[in-house]
């Protein structure tokens, strides 16, 4: 065949398939901003709970992605429901070889379910502690103290304990007061007490605890333990070691001390 007439016959088959081929950018170029916005506006309209509504509009967004996929596959003339079978049997492969993968899917299902905690709460979960961000179809989203975005495995949080900070009113702060030996724990008790009452954010109801913890040669003790809420936590440990400071100090209390005997050994000849 004349190499021009093969080019005259091939110019309509490629015009054809860069026809769709260009079609198929554009299908998947506006598909794929209308499913983020049918996602966004599903999940705004689910006021109820937002972490519900964050995990709905997960799996909204990836099953509409699925069908935009078989739906471009079809503009292509490939038949989809044996793409569908094929699916099905590269999804049983992929299944038993990540079998994890499904664990942490049915997990962040019973997270829901089960409500250990929501979006915002603070929780120590799968040896992470932070702030819950986001609760999706495999990994739970969380911001570390030091502001480190970590995502863990449903799976692994699901299997391990579960420590929510932020469900109950308030939690206790544990500090300590060394104290001298020549000093009153009675006094020093009152006055530790009255103190903790004046820092902010720190609950009148538990009132703070504050007694003998234990005694060492350099004198007793005191537990320090006042409440608060979970968000004051930091402000309030730290403004209790300072109270624990400036009552010892304006006391005239001693700083304990201790002191350390050196006997030296005989000489040698």
């Amino acid at each position: 065949m004349d190499p021009q007439e093969m080019i005259r016959a091939a110019v309509p088959i490629v015009a054809f398939f860069a026809l769709r081929v260009v079609g198929a950018l554009v299908l998947w170029v506006v598909a794929r901003r209308l499913i983020a916005f049918a996602t966004r506006l599903l999940v705004r309209s689910l006021t109820f709970d937002q972490t519900v509504a964050g995990y709905i509009g997960t799996a909204t967004s990836v099953l509409l992605n699925v069908v935009l996929i078989v739906a471009i596959l079809g503009f292509f003339g490939i038949e989809t429901t044996s793409f569908a079978a094929l699916m099905a049997g590269v999804g049983i492969a992929i299944g038993a070889a990540w079998s994890g993968l499904l664990a942490n899917l049915a997990a962040g299902v019973f997270i829901l379910i089960l409500r250990p905690f929501k979006i915002g709460d603070f929780i120590s979960a799968g040896g992470t502690l932070g702030t819950v961000n986001e609760i999706g179809l495999f990994v739970t989203t969380v911001t570390t103290l030091d502001n480190v975005r970590t995502f863990v495995g449903n799976g692994k949080i699901l299997g391990d304990n579960i420590q929510n900070f932020t469900t109950n009113p308030y939690r206790r702060v544990d500090l300590v007061a060394q104290l001298d030996n020549s000093v009153a724990p009675a006094e020093a008790i009152r006055l530790l007490k009255d103190r903790l009452s004046r820092i902010p954010n720190v609950v009148a109801s538990p009132a703070p605890d504050v007694d003998i913890l234990s005694f060492t040669p350099l004198g007793p003790v005191l537990a320090v333990r006042p409440y608060c809420h979970n968000d004051n936590y930091w402000q309030v440990y730290f403004d209790t070691n300072r109270a624990i400071s400036e009552v010892g100090g304006d006391a005239g209390f001693p700083a304990p001390q201790q002191h350390i005997f050196v006997r030296s050994g005989e000489g040698t000849r």
